[in-house]
């Protein structure tokens, strides 16, 4: 498969490049998908809450009514979870959500992403392109002239660009991301895939 290669003008540049038919082209594993992203969404939790349970409680540990005779039931504590202000019945604790996935998985994850990417034809190729200074109006311009001006795009770079990121930061549904940052969740998360052209080379190398 073949994508041509677009200028920022949103105008074809004449070249092309060949997608990789083990990395664009394979038989997508949806279970492996969906651990990838489970895990990157677990590794963000930060996992700090906590509720008092009736032993955490500071109040009176006296006996509140007479054992029997009452017509109602027993109670010992106003430390109990059926009382306002009570303790909370196995409430959260700090934890940590983090668990493992094998290397392979993830690549296998990422592949499989970016095959459903190729498959649905939201994957476009820019040339090399730099920004003289940081401008979200450029940024904009350029979206505007491929025509996904409305889609949730992530634009994925060889190597860090401090103009371009900086052009994108204001704008709500963009990332920029370099090719080493790529994963998963990003890429599921996205309607369109903007790939420049010189981290072609690198992605099919390294994934």
């Amino acid at each position: 498969m073949k994508l041509s290669v677009y200028n920022t003008s949103g105008a074809e540049t004449g070249r092309t490049v060949e997608l990789n038919p083990d990395i664009f082209g394979i038989e997508p594993n949806d279970h492996a998908i969906y651990l990838d992203v489970k895990q990157f969404l677990a590794n963000k939790r930060q996992g700090t809450h906590k509720s008092k349970e009736r032993a955490e409680i500071s109040h009176s540990t006296r006996k509140i009514k007479k054992q029997k005779g009452t017509g109602g039931a027993r109670a010992g504590s106003i430390k109990s979870p059926v009382f306002v202000g009570g303790g909370r019945v196995f409430g959260p604790r700090p934890r940590d959500y983090a668990f493992k996935l094998n290397k392979k998985l993830k690549q296998l994850a990422r592949i499989s992403a970016l095959s459903y990417k190729a498959k649905e034809n939201n994957i476009i190729v820019v040339e090399n392109f730099n920004f003289e200074a940081p401008k979200t109006k450029e940024f904009v311009n350029l979206k505007s002239n491929l025509k996904i001006q409305d889609k949730k795009l992530l634009l994925v770079l060889a190597e860090q660009n401090k103009n371009v990121y900086l052009s994108s930061r204001n704008l709500k549904d963009n990332k920029v991301v370099t090719i080493s940052d790529l994963n998963t969740y990003d890429i599921v998360n996205a309607s369109t895939l903007l790939i420049s052209e010189g981290t072609f080379d690198v992605l099919q190398k390294n994934s």
